[in-house]
């Protein structure tokens, strides 16, 4: 794992369930343990992590563009979970109580080879596998 790859998992295991000044929500405390378990599984912790919208996103790249390749799962209102993917315009794959559940769906629908994350950017990381590919 590298160390930009450790720092991203730090950040959000941080701040993860931690209400800013501005915001208070329900899905603190899901989303929180929804990071916890994600970065116990060691498939999922040498990915690049990053969050939006009580989302959590896994790239085999460590800039952006993120590659868009992984499902990712995010928080309904009600504390559940849901994997989606890999794209927004991808249909759901399951909802579920447990976050151990969710994070299982996504190491079931790793693409291969997957891990360690790439420095750099999609772009980057798909001339670099061409040329792998190819040599």
């Amino acid at each position: 794992m590298t160390n930009t790859v450790e720092a991203a998992w730090h950040e959000i295991l941080s701040t993860a369930g931690e209400p800013s000044r501005r915001e208070t929500s329900p899905l603190l405390e899901p989303f929180a343990e929804l990071v916890r378990v994600a970065h116990a599984e060691p498939l999922l912790r040498q990915l690049f992590p990053w969050t939006g919208m009580w989302e959590l996103h896994f790239s085999r790249c460590t800039e952006i563009r993120y590659s868009w390749d992984i499902p990712y799962i995010s928080t309904l209102s009600d504390g559940r979970y849901y994997v989606e993917g890999p794209s927004r315009s991808s249909q759901r794959i399951a909802e579920t109580e447990s976050a151990r559940a969710a994070v299982a769906m996504v190491i079931d629908r790793l693409p291969p080879p997957c891990g360690p994350a790439f420095i750099g950017s999609a772009e980057e990381l798909a001339a670099y596998e061409k040329a792998r590919d190819s040599g």
